[in-house]
């Protein structure tokens, strides 16, 4: 549809009226509708919730534990409240999945700890999707809570696996009738595309160094390799272990208790066995679990207190002069863009930490599965030179530092480890998808010329498939990639480049494990690594800053506005992996349940 009028007066003459489209219609209509819903939530406060918080007495820290977990929190964003409760609306897709910081959430639980008006904890639904390493953290931090006296609550409809190991700290855990506790053991769950590609026409070329690297298997397996395998279940076991452990001696159950309420599968039982059986405490409905915090808090009027309000609760402000740098480096690594671990921000934030004069250590998080081999080198250079002006660097890993994760960490000074982090996986693959079965399904046909005998190597490799003199260069190559990353790995841990590569070959370790074979010098948490890093450069007073800076909410609400769906965004990944040979230093990607 189209305005009717043709024509407009200006300046007393007339002129061709421009044609308004449908879709040029409809981008201004959603202009002004996002603008006047922004100002909305402005006024409805959305804009004031990163405002300062003033704690009140008789005050209940409220854990929600929902959203997914992440390291480092976002930028309190203005627009994330709109856009929950927006209509769906063309142009507009579902990036709405809710974050949590998990440096946010510890932060709290000692500001909670210490702060005399907050009376206990309540952990409120069991919806948090976090990996064990994580969950161990946020469990540590309630232990650690519960020194001083004060008390933890938890309550949910039911209980995820991971959640329930977090609540099993809790002096009372409250179950809701129709609920249960999800309490089974771990599995361990791969996607195998062999046949898929075969169907269409696409075989993956692999070139590889280390039995472990089970990351490319997918591509031209249809099963797990017994290597993969065996590693894969040493670790599922190490996991399963620390949960029994853990929830063992909160909730007095033995091992063998446990392990017999897991072959039960209690995610079916129905909540009275799950009373009787020791998993929880009380059954009460989600909603009358007012009346249980009553009591506890010893009155009706006390106050709840959110996370994301927690957060803006002020803390002691240091006036020190040094500096300890935190750095969060999360994700996959890449070279140039997304949404993880960029090699060329990273090597540029490091310089830029490298400049402060004021900044005596440097701690690196890192949660990584790997990635990119090359820009995996540049952040373990970056990381050379600010040491080569002794500031010393410490690395804390989260659940995952492993392949690329492993090779930025292994050049510090002192390596922290969850017990449950995944860390390892030394190895180096690539590769070159060899598209012509389908090209020659379809009828496309291909001709050139060149200059040079290999001129062309990428494109032959691509659409013909590679010769023997191709695959012997580019296996040359890989296995030059894994000489320099177990050679960076020696020379970071001071051992014999042979020892890394005895242990090496793509194996997965558990922290535990890293420590005893020398990967990894301590079990610890985040504080653990700062306070090493404090250690190692010698200061009384310091104060922390935190890199990279946050995302500026405008930004996010961009990536909100992202109309791409799951099948689209699945399209662009493989269309990446088929664009170019890559080398990459990354684990095996598995699903753990």
């Amino acid at each position: 549809m189209f305005f009717t009028r043709k024509t407009v007066v200006v300046e007393g003459q007339e002129r061709p009226r421009r044609k308004v489209g449908c879709l040029g219609g409809c981008l201004i209509f959603f202009a002004v509708y996002f603008i006047c819903s922004a100002i909305l939530g402005w006024i409805m406060g959305d804009f004031f919730s990163s405002s300062e918080v003033k704690l009140q007495d008789k005050t209940i820290y409220r854990l929600e534990m929902k959203g997914m977990l992440i390291e480092q929190a976002k930028e309190s964003n203005p627009f994330a409240g709109l856009m929950k409760s927006m209509p769906a609306v063309p142009f507009v897709g579902n990036q709405n999945i809710e974050t949590v910081g998990l440096d946010e959430i510890l932060s709290n639980i000692r500001l909670a700890k210490n702060d005399d008006k907050i009376l206990g904890i309540w952990l409120d639904g069991a919806e948090l999707s976090a990996a064990p390493a994580s969950a161990k953290a946020i469990r540590d931090a309630l232990l650690d809570f519960k020194q001083s006296g004060k008390w933890v609550i938890a309550s949910a409809k039911s209980y995820g696996q991971t959640n329930y190991y977090i609540a099993s700290v809790a002096d009372r855990i409250c179950l809701d009738p129709t609920g249960a506790v999800s309490w089974h053991g771990l599995a361990a769950q791969k996607m195998y595309y062999t046949r898929a590609m075969e169907k269409i026409g696409v075989e993956m070329q692999i070139l590889k160094v280390g039995t472990f690297k089970s990351a490319v298997e997918p591509f031209f397996r249809t099963s797990m390799s017994d290597a993969d395998r065996m590693q894969t279940m040493q670790y599922l076991d190490g996991i399963w272990s620390e949960y029994k452990k853990s929830v063992g001696e909160a909730r007095h159950l033995s091992e063998e208790q446990l392990n017999a309420l897991a072959d039960r599968f209690m995610d079916l039982q129905p909540a009275e066995d799950q009373l009787t059986a020791g998993l929880v405490d009380t059954i009460v409905y989600t909603q009358d679990i007012d009346s249980l915090l009553r009591i506890y808090a010893g009155t009706k009027d006390y106050h709840l207190l959110s996370t994301a309000k927690m957060a803006n609760v002020k803390r002691p402000e240091s006036k020190a002069k040094d500096k300890v740098a935190v750095l969060y480096l999360e994700g996959e690594i890449t070279d140039d863009s997304g949404d993880g671990i960029v090699g060329k921000e990273v090597v540029k934030t490091i310089k830029k930490i490298r400049k402060e004069d004021d900044v005596k250590a440097l701690v690196l998080r890192v949660n990584s599965p790997g990635g990119s081999a090359d820009a995996s080198e540049q952040i373990w250079h970056a990381i050379q030179n600010i040491k080569s002006d002794s500031i010393p660097v410490v690395v804390s890993m989260g659940d995952y530092a492993a392949s690329g994760g492993y090779y930025i960490s292994c050049g510090a000074d002192y390596i922290f480890a969850e017990p449950t982090t995944l860390t390892g996986s030394i190895g180096i693959f690539g590769t070159v998808p060899n598209v012509s079965k389908i090209r020659n399904k379809v009828g496309l046909d291909m001709d050139g010329v060149a200059t040079n005998r290999h001129s062309a190597l990428e494109t032959n490799m691509i659409y013909n498939g590679m010769n023997d003199e191709e695959h012997d260069l580019m296996q040359k190559m890989v296995e030059r990639g894994y000489d320099l990353f177990t050679s960076r790995c020696a020379q970071g841990r001071h051992v014999e480049q042979d020892y890394i590569k005895s242990i090496g070959e793509g194996r997965v370790w558990l922290g535990e494990k890293g420590k005893e074979i020398g990967i990894v010098d301590e079990i610890g948490n985040i504080d653990d690594a700062i306070a090493k890093a404090v250690e190692l450069a010698g200061l009384e007073n310091y104060k922390l800053v935190y890199y990279p800076e946050k995302e500026d909410p405008y930004q996010e609400l961009l990536k909100m506005l992202d109309n791409s769906t799951e099948e689209e965004r699945l399209i662009m990944k493989v269309r990446e992996l088929c664009s170019k040979p890559r080398i990459m230093a990354l684990m095996p990607e598995i699903k753990i349940q």
